[in-house]
């Protein structure tokens, strides 16, 4: 039934890419930005709980995988047949310990065993996979988790810790030189490296919150959905006074946020 399901859905991409104007002429580049945010979408509802929103949203997600591959059919690229096969047989190969004779102990020998196999198959870099568009900071942990996984790692969190503190002071440092700095041209020489400085704080800071056990994605995401939250109920307070944000002032909304963090909104 699943196999007939899935070959009706391959089977009306086919016939929108001919019947629908709209289908017809898109593109793998067309579409791109819009598979990523159908994956937030499913994101998005993997944080709500939401699992009659996430059914929807991977079914889209699983259209834009469909619509990408009868698109490279129409141009002689690969077939939904080869995308099936190709992940089988990735799927396998990277599973030795399920599929074959290698013996692992736990999660962390499974995940080196991986990075090797990847290497075996053709990559020059262990950081080789990382997508350069991934959002910076989710990069940044992957980057990292990759590297650690071979070894290349702090030995201890509170090493971590120091050097967190320590490009907090550079930053520091940079951004006093930039104030006291005598010419245009030394100015934007200092903004050029106090944002490389910035980069580090952040990168540090990445770095710190993996050896806490959290992913620093997620925990902004859930920070910046917290604002948002915190930030309405200012609007709708000032709303209930017959006023907009554009018309009060930082200690009417301080006053307000504070109450918003007393009544737990997050």
């Amino acid at each position: 039934m699943t196999q007939n399901k899935f070959n009706e859905l391959v089977q009306i991409v086919k016939r929108l890419r001919v019947e629908c104007p709209w289908d017809r002429e898109q593109t793998n580049d067309s579409i791109k930005s819009a598979t990523i945010e159908e994956a937030y979408e499913v994101v998005e509802a993997i944080d709500k709980k939401d699992y009659d929103e996430l059914k929807k949203e991977l079914g889209d997600l699983l259209l834009h995988v469909v619509f990408h591959t009868v698109i490279a059919e129409g141009q002689n690229h690969f077939t939904i047949d080869d995308v099936i096969e190709t992940i089988k047989e990735k799927l396998i190969r990277r599973h030795p310990h399920v599929f074959g004779e290698t013996k692992v102990n736990g999660s962390e020998e499974v995940k080196r065993n991986w990075e090797k196999i990847k290497l075996e198959e053709g990559r020059e870099s262990i950081l080789d996979g990382v997508p350069p568009y991934l959002p910076a900071l989710q990069r940044a942990h992957r980057l990292q988790e990759k590297a650690a996984k071979v070894g290349f790692d702090w030995a201890d969190k509170a090493d971590v810790w120091k050097k967190v503190i320590e490009e907090i002071q550079e930053m520091h440092d940079i951004e006093e030189k930039k104030k006291n700095s005598v010419s245009k041209e030394e100015a934007d020489k200092l903004s050029k490296k106090l944002e490389e400085e910035v980069g580090d704080v952040f990168f540090a800071l990445v770095n710190y919150a993996r050896f806490l056990g959290v992913n620093p994605e997620e925990a902004l995401r859930f920070t910046n959905n917290k604002f948002i939250k915190r930030f309405q109920f200012i609007e709708s307070k000032l709303k209930e006074k017959g006023k907009s944000v554009t018309e009060s002032n930082l200690q009417e909304m301080d006053k307000y946020w504070n109450e918003s963090k007393n009544n737990k909104l997050t």
